[in-house]
């Protein structure tokens, strides 16, 4: 009698077990991003996509295996740093739809809201090192110069909207300067007298051919990653299961 008392006990045990083993597994998983697979990695060494990528619809050249090794990098980057990305896709859901009219309003192309994503992980409140604030991670200085009230009572830059209204003022008034958008946005990154001088240096105005720091050398890399991540999730390995799907915004 003790004896089958004793093995009822031991199945009852491997039962509770394996319930909890199953079940967590189970929730875990469909909380989670997978990780892209071995033919996720493949496919981006080795399909052609890369020709029709652009930002602002200025196209990624073609041909550079310099270029593309970097576009490369870019897009792997984000591929695999899955939570973090997740996190990207659930906080663009809240000021895409804030950003995309102001954009439009003033005449900047829409590839631009990835801006916020690069420069701040699109947290409003963030604050750099160097005194950059906010979703656009604009300098005292500059804030001031587009409208916006920065003192020790009331930072505007914290002000979506406020601060939207005078990115794309800003982003406006460089693209008068540098007439391609691909400049203009690695002129909002590094600076706008950083990057005449190095057009001027190297004889240069091509972006992906001026030799410039590494983080503006890989700041538009970045954003077009970035965009294709956001618009094409699964194409880049994201699965999610039973758990709320990866923003994708149509253009």
């Amino acid at each position: 009698m003790r004896v089958k008392y004793i093995v009822s006990c031991s199945i009852m045990l491997t039962i509770c077990v394996f319930t909890k083993f199953f079940g967590y597994s189970y929730s875990t998983s469909s909380a989670k991003v997978n990780q892209p697979d071995i033919a996720d990695a493949r496919k981006l060494a080795e399909s052609d996509f890369y020709k029709d990528l652009n930002f602002a619809n200025e196209l990624l050249p073609i041909g550079d295996k310099h270029i593309e090794v970097k576009m490369r990098k870019a897009l792997k980057a984000n591929s695999y740093s899955s939570m973090q990305t997740l996190k990207l896709h659930q906080r663009a859901e809240i000021w895409f739809p804030i950003i995309e009219p102001i954009l439009k309003r003033y005449g900047i192309p829409e590839d631009f809201k990835y801006v916020p994503l690069i420069e701040s992980g699109m947290e409003r409140g963030q604050y750099s090192s160097k005194g950059a604030a906010g979703l656009w991670q604009f300098m005292p200085q500059t804030a001031r110069d587009y409208g916006l009230t920065v003192n020790e009572n009331v930072d505007e830059r914290l002000n979506v909207r406020l601060a939207t209204v005078a990115a794309a003022r800003y982003i406006r008034d460089l693209h008068k300067q540098f007439n391609s958008w691909t400049l203009t946005a690695a002129a909002y990154n590094g600076g706008e007298g950083r990057m005449r001088r190095k057009i001027a240096q190297q004889n240069q105005d091509d972006y992906f051919k001026l030799d410039l720091n590494h983080e503006t050398g890989k700041y538009v890399y970045s954003l077009i990653s970035m965009k294709e991540i956001i618009e094409h999730p699964e194409d880049y390995g994201y699965k999610i299961q039973n758990a709320r799907k990866l923003l994708a915004y149509k253009n």
